[in-house]
């Protein structure tokens, strides 16, 4: 029988109510509507303090480790982060640094959707600069349409429309070839891999003995 499959939400908002809750959880309501997936959503804030602690010790608190565990383990992923600097918070960071020093592969082949929310339109370019080179990074599948929402976006036209077209990416994804589960095999995986030394011998043996024709001037 077939496991549920599973959409995260990693938020990494600072105050309650938060607006970058409000969007993960219009994302994921939007994706699931597509996928019938489990919800799980992570509030980073509430993950701080063990996360400074992995950071020194190198080992996670219960907390934390059973958040990384249901990251790993899930099928798509939502990420949301404030903008802070230009940039991602500093916490949002630190979580997925953390996850990454646990296994390096965690998010490999993995869709993830991006998310920001911000005080001005003028940061919307995070998720070009910022978010996409450090998932693209840690190697999941990054949705075309990522969403960022600013204050005035906040009732305003454009931005439901941005959510369903991301949540439609997203929901595609998964459901083409779900994370942690065998997709199809690419021919390039049957390929043998020659390493470079050998290869390099090859090339040294054949220059060797190859009988090269007069060279005459112009």
């Amino acid at each position: 029988m077939n496991r549920p499959t599973k959409l995260v939400v990693v938020s990494s908002g600072l105050s309650i109510p938060s607006s970058t809750r409000l969007l993960g959880d219009r994302l994921a309501a939007a994706t699931a509507g597509r996928t019938d997936a489990d919800i799980q959503v992570i509030e980073v804030r509430d993950l701080a303090v063990e996360i400074a602690h992995n950071l020194t010790s190198g080992f996670p608190g219960p907390a934390l480790a059973a958040a990384l565990d249901a990251v790993t383990a899930a099928d798509g992923l939502i990420v949301v982060t404030p903008v802070f600097s230009a940039s991602y918070s500093g916490l949002f960071k630190s979580f997925f640094d953390v996850l990454g020093a646990r296994e390096k592969d965690a998010l490999a082949g993995k869709p993830v959707l991006v998310a920001a929310t911000g005080g001005t339109a003028r940061h919307s370019l995070v998720l070009d600069h910022a978010l996409r080179p450090l998932f693209a990074y840690l190697g999941a599948v990054v949705v075309p349409t990522g969403v960022y929402a600013a204050s005035e976006d906040w009732g305003a036209e454009g931005l439901p429309e941005r959510i369903e077209r991301a949540a439609g990416e997203l929901a595609a994804l998964m459901t083409a070839a779900p994370a942690g589960r065998p997709g199809p095999r690419r021919p390039a995986d049957d390929l043998a891999v020659v390493p470079f030394e050998e290869q390099w011998a090859a090339l040294r043996t054949r220059s060797a003995t190859r009988t090269w024709p007069a060279v005459r001037g112009r």
